[in-house]
């Protein structure tokens, strides 16, 4: 079974999310940016991924239509590995992070999408099984800088029937407001983005240690300094959670050895696909750390997040953007109910996009 054809589909779904848009790059975030692959292949099955594309779409698009798409395009589909490992040779010199690997994670999703179809079984098959049905999720808030506005979309998100919730901010108030809603018994996480220097980020852990953190995330600039994370994580005593702008099982290896983190956070979209992502939830588990994969976007990574969190990642979390988009590609599959999420059991990722919603989202 060869590639015939890799088609790039970029969507910009407007949402919402009870406060002011705020983005990364200084850019206003009003739209969900997608970027879907649809992988064709010669025996008429058609696999869908998607690459990590928030505020970065154009230059990923560019990079699959123009550095992955001639290289696999001809290749056989099944040989799925395989063509990671002379994708990421061949294009090393472009870099093996940021947007040559959120490409190259779209189509190794899309392969597996493929596989599991042409098996007639639901990935997590392929992948050793699922040991459990249903995912429990967290709820995942914007930045408000506001206590009042934090304090009111933690009772929304308990409304919603979310367990756990994690913030993204960086100042006490706010992180004091949410505790006096969630009470002591909700865990509580709180992504930080990487705003701080060594020093600042013990001086915030030693601040925000009375909310009792489920964990503390990203502290640190650079996010790759995983000496100072470590040290932070061991002087501190809070649980540290890193991960999501971390590319291939190399840069986790690095991360494990120095015992950086309690939380692994790959995302499946930017790692370098499900094939990299396996090779991270296999040194985890030999490291004592628990997978909480970054899973914040709405398209095949996330039904990919679910299988592999299912077969691979058994204590972990899902993360679930806590906004409301004017549609989505697979309705109620990727719906909470009660803040968890089914497992799909239909063959490969669990369902195709919705073409409906692709042709009214599409853009150039």
């Amino acid at each position: 079974m060869k590639i015939t054809g890799i088609e790039t589909i970029a969507l910009d779904i407007p949402f919402s999310h009870g406060g002011d848009p705020y983005g990364w790059g200084g850019q206003e975030w009003k739209v969900l940016s997608t970027l879907l692959l649809r992988v064709e292949t010669d025996s008429g099955i058609v696999g869908y991924g998607d690459a990590f594309a928030y505020n970065c779409r154009h230059a990923v698009q560019a990079a699959v239509d123009h550095m992955i798409a001639p290289i696999a395009i001809g290749h056989d589909a099944g040989d799925i590995s395989g063509l990671n490992h002379a994708l990421q040779k061949a294009l090393h010199l472009f870099g093996r992070y940021g947007v040559t690997i959120f490409a190259l994670s779209g189509l190794d999703i899309a392969l597996w999408d493929i596989a599991g179809k042409a098996a007639g079984q639901p990935l997590h098959r392929l992948l050793g099984g699922a040991t459990r049905q249903t995912i429990d999720g967290y709820a995942s808030l914007f930045h408000y800088r506001n206590a009042d506005r934090v304090a009111e979309r933690c009772q929304a998100a308990l409304d919603d029937g979310f367990t756990r919730i994690k913030l993204h901010e960086t100042a006490e108030p706010e992180v004091r407001a949410a505790r006096e809603v969630t009470g002591p018994d909700i865990p509580l996480m709180v992504d930080t983005n990487c705003p701080w220097t060594p020093a600042q980020a013990r001086e915030a852990a030693r601040t925000l240690k009375p909310y009792d953190l489920y964990w503390l995330e990203e502290p640190i600039f650079p996010p790759e300094d995983y000496p100072a994370l470590a040290r932070l994580r061991r002087e501190s005593g809070v649980p540290i959670a890193a991960g999501e702008n971390a590319c291939t099982a190399f840069d986790f290896r690095n991360m494990f050895a120095a015992g950086a983190v309690d939380y692994a956070q790959p995302s499946v979209t930017k790692v370098g696909g499900i094939t990299e992502f396996r090779k991270i939830a296999a040194m985890a588990e030999t490291s004592g750390v628990t997978v909480m994969p970054h899973s914040p976007y709405f398209g095949p990574g996330f039904l990919a997040t679910l299988h592999l969190m299912a077969a691979r990642a058994p204590e972990g979390l899902v993360e679930r953007f806590y906004l409301s988009p004017q549609a989505t590609l697979y309705g109620d599959l990727i719906e909470p109910v009660a803040g968890a999420f089914r497992v799909p059991e239909e063959p490969g990722l669990g369902a195709d996009p919705d073409a409906s919603v692709i042709e009214q989202f599409r853009v150039a």
